[in-house]
Order: structure tokens, then sequence, then C-alpha cells
């Protein structure tokens, strides 16, 4: 492989997990939002 995909593959995979871990947080948030609200009412 080209010195340069795989460096392209490296940087893509490392977007990727930082986009996962971008998720989990938001998902975490929303369901602590949801529980919250939800004991309100």
């Amino acid at each position: 492989m080209d010195a340069s995909l795989i460096s392209e593959m490296k940087d893509m995979a490392e977007e990727n997990r930082r986009l996962k871990r971008m998720y989990a947080e938001m998902s975490m948030q929303n369901d602590l939002l949801k529980e919250a609200l939800g004991k309100k009412r």
C-alpha cells in the first residue's frame, strides 16, 4: 500500500474513534435529560 493511503486510513480511524466517543457522550446526556424531565412531570 502507498504510504499516503496508510496515513489517510489512520487519520480516518482516529476521526471515527473521536466521533464514536462524541456520540456516546451525547447519547448519555440525552438519556439523562429524558430521565430528569420524566421525573419532573
